[in-house]
């Protein structure tokens, strides 16, 4: 903010001090208020006064925009991409509209999940009172009793929720590499059962109530005079933190509170109980996991505290950029060696798809995804992961028997 602007903003104060400062004792006890008022103001926050409502449309429409047969959002009216900087200057405003269009994209994902890819809605916990807070993840029709494959989808940590990989490449590239669509579908073609995680939506939100504190002043014990001085007194200090209040912030938002939901406030807690609950009790020969980011964090902490349950149904996982440390979340050594033969990790590299990408950790594979961009590499890594778990099906399909022959000639040399 330029000095001349400070100056503007300030002026008034100053004069109101300087005819103050004129003044008795009273006088100068207002002086020192406003001296109080100058120290605290935050100037940059005093300039939201000038800002235009954070009153957003709740609809594509009503942004004017939506998505092309490309699956890429443009303007109804002009054609264009998304413009961030939509009012120049306005950076928190800006910021506020793009996360209220970001709001709008989650709900038409979830439609795009039921209505798009015939997934179904399931609410958790499955036991909820109808007051408690609740979530939600999405399953095909066959998820719990396709008896060969089931594949479960995880995204990372932020603002995504359920069939998202990343907003920013929903609403500036498009559907395909931003949403989990795309693996669904090629997942439903080739005989899959499907079950789509929801690791973010943790608690709801709810405006904070107001708590009304009772004045001392209303003791009855009190002389009334007393009491009027002190109420007089009261008045002068809410009327100071109000005006305060009112340059502070001006468009002053609810304060809210989180209401966490029961066994899924975090998404290690998600993943744990989506496995408990669902995953578990799948009809399924062989599961496989996508994991984006923190997803893979999740899925380790998964198989730390599910070890023997996940190794016994789980056939391969495929992570993508995944940000979880064997070491920092104390995997043990018989964990890291069936990550070593039953995972891969796909990394954000300049290096072709698939390349071999050198690890200083003793867990899992790592390949490069062929891009160096976080957030696309589930995209770019997506033939290879079907790819890798069509072998990893095939391997156990066909090391079954021969390993039951060798144990077998194994156990009749031991008894000759």
């Amino acid at each position: 903010m330029s000095i001349s602007l400070r100056s503007l903003i300030l002026l008034p104060i100053w004069i109101s001090m300087a005819h103050i400062q004129q003044g008795g004792p009273d006088e100068k006890e207002k002086t020192t208020a406003l001296k109080d008022l100058l120290s605290r103001i935050d100037l940059d926050e005093l300039m939201k006064k000038d800002e235009p409502p954070l009153d957003f449309p709740d609809t594509l429409e009503g942004f004017e925009y939506a998505f092309n047969e490309k699956g890429q959002l443009r303007h109804i009216k002009t054609g264009e991409p998304f413009v961030f900087n939509y009012r120049e200057d306005l950076h928190r405003w800006n910021q506020k509209r793009y996360e209220a269009l970001g709001e709008i994209i989650t709900k038409y994902v979830y439609e795009l999940l039921e209505k798009d890819c015939n997934l179904k809605k399931i609410s958790i916990p499955v036991d909820a009172t109808e007051s408690e807070p609740k979530s939600f993840i999405f399953m095909s029709e066959d998820a719990l009793t396709n008896p060969q494959k089931l594949m479960v989808l995880i995204h990372g940590s932020g603002v995504v929720r359920a069939g998202q990989w990343a907003r920013r490449l929903i609403i500036n590239e498009d559907l395909d590499s931003g949403t989990q669509i795309p693996f669904i579908k090629r997942a439903m073609d080739e005989g899959y059962g499907v079950i789509v995680l929801n690791p973010n939506e943790n608690y709801i939100e709810v405006e904070k109530p107001k708590i009304h504190v009772q004045s001392s002043s209303d003791s009855s014990d009190e002389p009334a005079e007393k009491r009027e001085r002190k109420d007089k007194v009261s008045k002068e200090t809410k009327k100071r933190r109000d005006f305060y209040e009112k340059y502070r912030n001006p468009q002053r938002e609810k304060e809210m509170m989180q209401l966490y939901i029961r066994e899924n406030g975090s998404p290690e807690e998600h993943a744990v109980y989506v496995w408990d609950h669902f995953i578990a009790q799948s009809a399924a020969e062989n599961v496989f996991f996508v994991a984006h980011s923190y997803g893979g964090l999740a899925f380790v902490e998964l198989m730390i505290q599910r070890e023997a349950d996940v190794k016994s149904k789980v056939t391969a996982v495929a992570l993508t950029d995944s940000v979880h440390n064997v070491w920092h979340q104390e995997a043990g050594k018989t964990i890291r060696e069936w990550m070593r033969e039953n995972c891969c990790n796909w990394v954000s590299s300049s290096e072709p798809l698939d390349t071999s990408v050198e690890s200083m950790l003793p867990d899992c594979p790592r390949v490069s995804a062929g891009t160096d961009r976080h957030e696309l590499t589930s995209w770019k890594s997506f033939p290879s992961i079907f790819k890798f778990f069509t072998e990893a099906s095939e391997a156990k399909t066909s090391s079954l028997k021969p390993t039951l022959t060798r144990r077998s000639h194994r156990i009749k040399h031991e008894d000759l």
